[in-house]
């Protein structure tokens, strides 16, 4: 199941290929071109097949000392057996496992793991350009999850997706973080789960518009650890249904959700937290804000389920 904001995208994805490819190009390989048949060894040779086109690239069980640099085009990176593909310990330009500056990008069923780089952004999939769908995932034990620019008419999809062992601020280019989204349009997270942070913010967003719904943010284990929400530019939209817990060791305990708290650049009315838990792991007895706000906007805050020592909303 797609997002409905990805639709677009997926129309594109559902036009006929215009150019058939021979038999005699077709060949073994870990990934398939399915609207072609042609397979190949390295994931780059399959993205530079597609080119500004668009395709599906289905991925054998397996894992993958590679990465690769979409330039173009619209492309769903699919694995065959959802949760058996994984793209471990290498990135293209000292960046990711997935660098994608194409038109879209969707990524169903993939794991990345171990990605470390010189200036601390390691990231399983760093968007430079275009939007992004993903689903039913995982990323771990890396410098930063996933890692996006600057798209202010376009939007970042991601469900049912794991967010384990992530984040660092001991590097001269600043914090990363499990999820980081520059000026995009929306950035949408549902149904996913966040752990066992090592540093940064869990998810850290200057997106206009957000959709954080139905995850689990669970920092029982996290090392050195900030927000669990950051949402420094300003945002409108809803943050709901979520469930906190906010662990013992922390380089800033002082809130759950941050609203504002660098340059302000979109609107923050209606924004609406509600029918959120949050509370602290077992042992712990400090005060902290659920909703810290730098912004003095009209936020609507309903239904939300605190532990003792928790201030609901916190003017800063």
């Amino acid at each position: 199941m797609v997002g409905a904001a990805f639709a677009a995208i997926l129309t594109l994805l559902a036009a006929p290929v215009a150019t058939p490819v021979a038999a005699q190009n077709r060949g073994p390989g870990a990934f398939t071109i399915a609207e072609t048949g042609q397979s190949f060894a390295r994931l780059q040779s399959a993205l530079d097949a597609i080119g500004d086109g668009r395709g599906t690239i289905r991925i054998a069980p397996g894992t993958y000392r590679q990465c690769a640099v979409q330039r173009g085009g619209v492309v769903i990176y699919a694995a065959r057996e959802i949760g058996t593909v994984t793209f471990e310990g290498t990135a293209c330009e000292g960046k990711a496992a997935l660098v994608l500056r194409g038109m879209g990008a969707e990524v169903r069923g993939l794991n990345f793991a171990g990605i470390f780089v010189p200036d601390g952004n390691g990231a399983g999939i760093r968007l430079e350009e275009g939007a992004l769908n993903v689903a039913y995932s995982r990323f771990a034990n890396s410098q930063q999850g996933i890692l996006a620019g600057n798209a202010p008419e376009s939007h970042v999809y991601i469900m049912r997706s794991t967010f384990s062992g992530l984040g660092t601020c001991e590097n001269a280019a600043g914090c990363a973080h499990s999820i980081y989204v520059g000026n995009y349009g929306r950035l949408t997270v549902r149904d996913s789960r966040f752990e066992r942070g090592t540093g940064g913010h869990y998810v850290k967003s200057r997106a206009a518009q957000v959709v954080i719904e139905d995850n689990s943010f669970d920092d029982a284990a996290g090392q050195g650890t900030n927000y669990m929400i950051d949402l420094p530019a300003g945002s409108q939209g809803l943050i709901a249904g979520n469930w906190f817990v906010q662990g013992r060791d922390k380089e800033n305990y002082s809130a759950f959700i941050a609203l504002g708290a660098e340059d302000v650049l979109h609107p923050s009315d209606g924004l609406t937290v509600m029918d959120n838990e949050a509370r602290f792991v077992p042992g712990i007895s400090r005060s902290s804000a659920f909703l810290a706000d730098w912004t003095g906007s009209h936020i609507a805050l309903r239904g939300n389920r605190l532990a003792d020592g928790l201030a609901g909303y916190q003017r800063r």
